[in-house]
């Protein structure tokens, strides 16, 4: 487990080897996710999901294997049980300080043999002008072996109705006694930005608020509000994203933990500052 910090208060912990149920997918992830005063942003585990886990990066379809966890969807048969889960494997660390991790990763069938091979960076910084408020960046590079194409996919991809494209850099947030508000900057609850590409999305409640900004090209944002609370930018929302034999797919992804609710001026404000990060 690494800790990482912000101004010397401990705001996350990254789990790097997770003893989990081979039927969870297991990967790294990051919780608790806190706020600067100590609330706890994220969730793992939960009832609903119990592949949900904190802060992590997931996708259903890699070459035909799990790596989001739980049950798979299969097209004309819905979400079925299948002996297909693989696990994303640490495989080094290339720096650990207090605000910053870079580390090397394998991405894993069931048998063990690597689909993909990244390198993610991980960092937790102050954000300019705002005393209640730090930046998490996640940036990550994947990349296909020599010889073949490794395609990523989703429920959606594979004829689920409904915008469930997920899979990618995911955020599982804790569930209130009401759902969050989700928005962006031209739009309002969760129909309405679940599928969305606007520059960022914002989830508040009373206690704390989340921007996510970093869309790759062709992502979507996938949110959900109403039955659990989460935030992916989603990879192959649409259409399969294909990773190119020998080539690689990149992504960074900010996001600012703040204390309190957020208005849509705030969120603006503080997105902006994020981008302004490394």
């Amino acid at each position: 487990m690494v800790q990482l910090e912000v101004g010397g208060r401990i705001v996350a912990e990254y789990i790097v080897e997770p003893a989990v149920d081979s039927r969870l997918a297991p990967r790294p992830y990051l919780h608790p996710v806190r706020t600067l005063s100590g609330t706890v942003v994220s969730d793992v585990r939960p009832d609903d999901h119990p592949h949900h886990l904190g802060v992590s990066i997931a996708v259903q379809d890699v070459a035909k294997n799990n790596l989001w966890g739980g049950r798979t969807y299969v097209r004309e048969s819905g979400y079925t049980w299948l002996d297909d889960h693989g696990r994303i494997v640490h495989a080094g660390f290339e720096q650990r300080t207090a605000d910053r991790v870079v580390q090397r990763l394998r991405w894993c069938d069931r048998s063990g043999a690597t689909l993909l091979d990244e390198r993610r960076q991980i960092t937790a910084m102050p954000v300019s002008g705002f005393d209640d408020a730090w930046v998490l960046g996640v940036a990550f590079v994947l990349a296909a072996p020599h010889g073949r194409a490794i395609e990523l996919g989703s429920p959606a991809t594979n004829g689920r109705p409904g915008g469930s494209g997920y899979g990618g850099f995911f955020w599982r947030a804790p569930a209130g006694d009401v759902p969050p508000d989700v928005f962006t900057e031209a739009a309002d609850g969760e129909d309405a930005v679940n599928g969305s590409t606007e520059p960022w999305v914002a989830m508040t409640t009373r206690r704390y608020g989340l921007v996510f900004t970093g869309l790759g090209s062709g992502d979507h944002w996938f949110v959900r509000a109403a039955d659990y609370p989460g935030v992916c930018a989603a990879l192959a929302y649409e259409r399969p994203l294909v990773v190119a034999a020998g080539e690689t797919v990149s992504r960074h992804h900010r996001v600012v933990v703040v204390d309190g609710r957020l208005d849509r001026a705030a969120a603006a404000k503080l997105a902006q500052q994020a981008q302004g990060h490394p």
